[in-house]
């Protein structure tokens, strides 16, 4: 696999870049910070691509169906091209209504989780590699679920691995496979909203 040189935080990507970001790894992750802390996609996407451009980016996350006026509107604004939004691609998946029942009250409860976002992302992952439309690919989530299309992207393919993300949340799986690891804890009030 290609290492990469980025000790003193001077050396330029090369080639294409994506971005693939799992939002509601992002959103629950931001806690590390501090209770009240939220980043903003634009000051990120800025951040990183000190480093060199990024050619595609993709924001998956799941959302209630119909969303809000308000997620629609923060949707909207994902997808205006930079420097106005950040320019992302959105996929949304519908939140899955599961059931449970309480083992100690027998009481019956449904809550929505998250459904399709991780299968997306790998797919992303592993198909735009075998296509060879990527040379790097910076991936903001936690998921140790990823651990083979990143396995195959970078070992595979040989595509170079970076990751954005915080300090918490994040899978011993995905570090091993970086080559780099930018931990977004360490540059936060850069990119505060």
């Amino acid at each position: 696999m290609r290492k990469f040189d980025w000790e003193g935080g001077e050396k330029m990507r090369e080639g294409r870049t994506m971005w693939l970001i799992d939002a509601a790894y992002l959103f629950n992750a931001q806690e590390s910070v501090g209770a009240d802390y939220n980043f903003d996609y634009l000051k990120l996407r800025l951040w990183l691509e000190q480093f060199g451009p990024i050619d595609d980016a993709w924001y998956l996350n799941s959302t209630q169906n119909p969303p809000s006026e308000d997620q629609s509107g923060f949707h909207v604004w994902l997808q205006t091209p930079v420097p106005i939004g950040p320019g992302l691609n959105v996929n949304l998946y519908k939140l899955k209504q599961r059931d449970f029942e309480c083992p100690h009250c027998a009481r019956k409860f449904t809550l929505q989780m998250q459904k399709g976002v991780d299968v997306g992302l790998a797919t992303l992952i592993v198909r735009r590699a075998d296509q060879d439309q990527y040379d790097n690919l910076i991936l903001s989530s936690g998921d140790g679920d990823l651990k083979d299309a990143l396995y195959h992207a970078g070992k595979v393919c040989r595509k170079r691995i970076e990751l954005c993300v915080f300090r918490w949340g994040i899978s011993p799986d995905l570090l091993n496979l970086a080559d780099k690891v930018f931990w977004i804890d360490d540059f936060a009030s850069q990119v505060a909203k």
